[in-house]
């Protein structure tokens, strides 16, 4: 069966008739995930010419499945799996990896080997799950498939075929390199001439010709701790001793640490996997330190810069005046993974040693795929589909951002980061993340531990990570309230609800006098702080950031036993319905269900009269 790369074998000693045959081979494809929710089954007639049989046996067999709602017919389209039956298994991961034990034999006849390192593994039917917040998935629904078609279209011309069809040595797609010199790497500040750009069968070959040319058992390599897990592993197997260097909030330390290394390794852009954007300050001293000591630098560009809250920065290799700089990136984190073209920029030295290595490995990526990704920069597709992408992940990741500092902002902390698609969250002490996520699992929601991530001992049992690439907007704030509520029954011992909060409640004209020409003060759940005045006439201003960066108006009144408020943008605009109570100087608010959204201390305002 060509349309789901699946064979329905019959067979012929069989106790069951050929309908049931083929019912029950069809069920077991939809139960393990063969057929996709959104591919086509083949039409009765093809399937009965592959498999031998009468066509109304087959189309018995479809109307069987559909009338039980298992297939749905869709007009002048076909029939395809309903979505409905997968339901409720979420937790199915398809057919697990085959281990292969290397047996003594085979281990003293290999000279070399890559082991195997432990990982969160990402389902395969990931796409199943209702709320998959894992970064780095690729989101067919964004894909521009009008645009490669024509820039596919335009490659396969036949002028275009005699250019690329013949041999070419190692040389690149010449239409390629000038696009990628001429329209991707001015927007990172970089200007480069032909010669320093090579292109890769993505960012990981990249890295690995760099490991190749630039590190032995001699080196000291300087890499993020947390980190890329696969460059540690290159640079492991190359036999380097490897400083596994600390970072924070503006990126990679830059200490003395880093004086014993003769290469550093970096994600600037958004940090693997914290997502913290390197600071320019930050930048320059590391810059000015591999100058001092004579160093070179890979910067992984992985995914180019996109501050939703700042200006971007120029890459190191930008602002690189020494050419110490290796600089990779891809072209597959817009495009999509399956693409697999990526670039290296860097001296023209170590370009053209990286072009003999490449030669001995894949001669160079397909010319075909080049001059199709080289007319779809040119034709400006990239740049509209690089905004489109832009603006999609922004609104999501705001929403992320929101969504958590509004229901999870007591439960778990934000490490701060200007954008890209991802947020790194730290629980309490008393939740272990591991359990969390397989019990997120277990309910679609999908969530990434971050211990793989980590070279030493000292890992975090309380970190996670949760990305916006795979997730549809409308389902992010749904999904980050089922996460509160499983953590809450997790912590339920730990955590405080309205019914246990220590204070008093206050209704009424009560509440309004004692909450009336106040200042709430607070932190946000990404650390910021937020400052919140209650006038008298029911008016609220909300100030949030280290300089009122994000302001807001809104109005607040009281009914009976709640205190009700609405923002003009913050917290959706919607109203919010609040239990209080009064603890000394702070304030608790707690939603409908009990759980505590704010605590705030609670002062009042100067001009108030006392």
């Amino acid at each position: 069966m060509t349309t789901s790369n699946a064979i329905i074998y019959l067979d012929p000693d069989s106790e069951l008739n050929l309908q049931s045959q083929i019912r029950q081979k069809l069920v077991e494809a939809i139960s393990m995930g063969t057929f996709p929710i959104d591919r086509r089954l083949p039409s009765s007639r093809k399937l009965a010419e592959q498999l031998g049989v009468a066509r109304n046996t087959v189309v018995l067999v479809y109307q069987q499945l559909i009338d039980e709602e298992y297939l749905v017919s869709r007009e002048r389209s076909g029939i395809y799996v309903n979505g409905k039956v997968l339901q409720g298994r979420v937790g199915f991961e398809g057919r697990a990896r085959k281990t292969i034990n290397i047996s003594a034999e085979w281990q003293q006849r290999l000279k070399t080997s890559v082991s195997s390192a432990p990982g969160f593994s990402c389902p395969p039917n990931w796409q199943q799950y209702p709320y998959p917040f894992i970064d780095g998935q690729f989101d067919t629904s964004l894909y521009p498939i009008k645009e490669w078609r024509e820039a596919s279209r335009l490659a396969l011309g036949v002028r275009e075929i005699y250019e690329w069809a013949g041999e070419s040595g190692d040389a690149d797609d010449p239409m390629l390199i000038e696009q990628i010199r001429t329209k991707i790497l001015p927007r990172r500040g970089i200007q480069a001439g032909p010669d320093e750009i090579l292109i890769t069968v993505g960012t990981q070959q990249a890295l690995y010709l760099a490991a190749q040319l630039l590190v032995d058992s001699s080196s000291t390599v300087a890499i993020e701790e947390p980190g890329y897990p696969d460059m540690r592993q290159l640079l492991t197997q190359r036999g380097a001793s490897l400083v596994h260097q600390p970072v924070d909030t503006d990126g990679m330390l830059v200490d003395q640490r880093l004086d014993a290394c003769q290469l550093i390794y970096v994600t600037p852009s958004h940090q693997t996997p914290t997502a913290v954007t390197m600071s320019m300050q930050r930048r320059t001293q590391l810059l000015q330190k591999a100058r001092s000591l004579d160093q070179l630098i890979i910067e992984d560009d992985y995914e180019f810069e996109s501050n939703y809250l700042g200006n971007p920065h120029p890459a190191l290799r930008g602002i690189d005046k020494d050419n110490r700089v290796v600089y990779a990136s891809c072209l597959s984190k817009v495009l999509a993974p399956g693409v697999r073209l990526g670039f290296m920029v860097a001296a023209p030295e170590l370009i053209a040693e990286a072009r003999k290595l490449r030669r001995l490995m894949v001669l160079h990526p397909p010319l075909n795929n080049q001059r199709t990704v080289a007319y779809f920069l040119s034709l400006g597709y990239y740049d509209t589909f690089l905004m489109h992408l832009y603006a999609i992940f922004q609104k999501r990741w705001m929403a992320l951002r929101y969504a958590v500092n509004y229901y999870l902002l007591h439960d778990l902390t934000i490490t701060p980061s200007q954008g890209g698609t991802s947020f790194w969250m730290t629980l309490p002490s008393d939740l272990t993340v591991q359990y969390l996520v397989q019990e997120a699992a277990k309910r679609g929601i999908l969530i990434e531990p971050m211990d793989h991530y980590y070279a030493t001992e000292d890992v975090p049992e309380n970190s996670f990570r949760m990305g916006v690439t795979s997730i549809p907007h409308d389902k992010i704030r749904d999904g980050v309230v089922k996460l509160r509520e499983l953590i809450h029954e997790l912590r339920a011992n730990t955590i405080e609800t309205f019914t246990t909060a220590k204070g008093t409640q206050y209704v009424g004209e009560e509440l309004r006098k004692r909450v009336s020409d106040t200042t709430m003060r607070c932190l946000i759940a990404y650390g910021d702080p937020c400052t919140i005045e209650l006038h008298a006439d029911g008016s609220m201003t909300g100030r949030a950031g280290y300089a009122n960066e994000d302001c807001d108006t809104g109005r607040w009144w009281v009914e009976g036993d709640y205190w009700y408020r609405q923002w003009q943008r913050w917290a959706w605009a919607e109203i919010g319905v609040y239990h209080v109570k009064l603890e000394r100087n702070h304030i608790k608010l707690f939603d409908e269900q009990g759980y505590l959204i704010e605590n705030a201390l609670l002062k009042k305002s100067k001009t108030s009269k006392k």
